[in-house]
C-alpha cells in the first residue's frame, strides 16, 4: 500500500509540475508582446487548448483530431506573428542569457531628453491650438508599432523631433498634414500615415482625426494619440480606444511627463508583467464572477 500511495504522490507531483511548466509557457508568451490582438490570439490557443485536452479526456475523437489540427496550424501562425520577438528570445537563450527577461531594464531616455521631448511637443500642440491647425500624432510607449497596423504606412521621416517640424508638418500647403504623424522617443518615424477608422459609436461633432485616433489605439495597447481639432482647436487625447476631450495645456504636460517618463521600451529585456496583469488580460477574473452569479 505504502509503494501505490508513493507512485500516486509522484504522479500528482509531476502533473502539478506540467500544469505549472505550461503555466510558466504562457506567461512567457504574453510577455514577449504588448500589442493587444497578439493577446487576444494566445487567448484563443488557450481556449483550443483547454477544449483539446477536455475532447481528449471524453473521447470525443473526430472533435478531438481537429482541435489538434487547428492548435498546430494556431502555433505556426503564432511563430510568424512574433518572429522578430521569438528571434530575440532564442538568440538571448542560445548565450544563456535567459534570466535577462525576468530583469528590468532602464529607460533609453535620459530626464534631459524626455523634458526636451517633452517641451517640444507641448509648444507646438499649443501653437497649433491657437492656430486652428488640425493634427495628429501617434505616440509610442511600447514596443515599435507594426507597419500593418495601419492603413497606409506614410512616409518614412525618421527626424529629430522639433517644434518646427511638427509646425511644418501640419501646414495645409504641405502634401503630409492629412494624415497622422508617427512618434518614436524623440524622432518623427514617419508622416502621412493613414489610420483605421473607429467602428465605436461617438459624438458626431468629432471628426476623422478623432476617429483615427480611436481607431488605432483600440488596435495598438502601446500607443497613445494627441489630437488637434481643425474646427475648434481644442485637444484630445485618445488612449484604449478612449478620447478624452478637451483637456487644457496644463492636462497635456502632465499626460505626456507621465506617459513619456515613464517609457520603457516593449522588448523581451523588459520587465515581465506581473500576474495580475496577466490574470486580467485573459479575462479570466470576468469569467469566474460570472459563473459565480450564475450560480446565485
Amino acid at each position: 500500500m505504502q509503494w501505490f500511495a508513493n507512485i500516486n504522490s509522484i504522479a500528482f507531483i509531476m502533473r502539478a509540475i506540467d500544469i505549472l511548466a505550461l503555466f510558466g509557457l504562457i506567461y512567457l508568451m504574453l510577455s514577449l508582446s504588448n500589442d493587444r490582438r497578439t493577446l487576444l490570439m494566445v487567448r484563443g490557443i488557450i481556449f483550443l487548448l483547454i477544449a483539446n485536452v477536455v475532447s481528449d479526456r471524453l473521447g470525443l475523437r473526430l472533435l478531438n483530431f481537429v482541435l489538434d489540427k487547428l492548435l498546430i496550424g494556431s502555433a505556426v501562425a503564432m511563430a510568424v506573428i512574433l518572429q522578430p520577438e521569438l528571434r530575440r528570445f532564442l538568440e538571448r537563450l542560445g548565450r544563456g542569457d535567459l534570466l535577462s527577461l525576468f530583469q528590468p531594464t532602464t529607460s533609453r531616455r535620459t530626464p534631459v531628453e524626455t523634458d526636451s521631448v517633452v517641451e517640444e511637443m507641448l509648444e507646438a500642440v499649443i501653437e497649433l491650438s491657437q492656430n486652428r491647425t488640425g493634427a495628429l500624432m501617434i505616440i509610442e510607449t511600447g514596443e515599435p508599432i507594426d507597419d500593418r497596423d495601419f492603413s497606409v504606412p506614410g512616409v518614412r521621416l525618421n527626424a529629430l523631433l522639433s517644434k518646427e517640424l511638427l509646425h511644418t508638418i501640419f501646414q495645409t500647403s504641405t502634401l503630409l498634414h492629412d494624415g497622422a504623424i508617427l512618434i518614436r522617443e524623440d524622432r518623427i518615424v514617419a508622416a502621412g500615415v493613414i489610420l483605421p477608422i473607429s467602428d465605436r459609436a461617438a459624438s458626431r461633432e468629432i471628426g476623422t482625426r478623432h476617429r483615427a485616433a480611436m481607431g488605432i489605439t483600440e488596435r495598438v495597447r502601446n500607443c497613445f494619440c494627441v489630437v488637434v481639432s481643425e474646427e475648434t482647436g481644442s485637444i484630445a487625447i485618445a488612449e484604449n480606444g478612449i478620447l478624452d476631450r478637451p483637456i487644457s495645456s496644463v492636462r497635456l504636460r502632465e499626460i505626456l511627463e507621465t506617459k513619456l517618463g515613464n517609457y520603457r521600451p516593449a522588448t523581451l529585456g523588459r520587465t515581465v508583467p506581473k500576474f495580475n496583469w496577466l490574470w486580467s488580460n485573459l479575462n479570466l477574473k470576468n469569467m469566474v464572477s460570472r459563473k459565480s452569479s450564475e450560480k446565485k
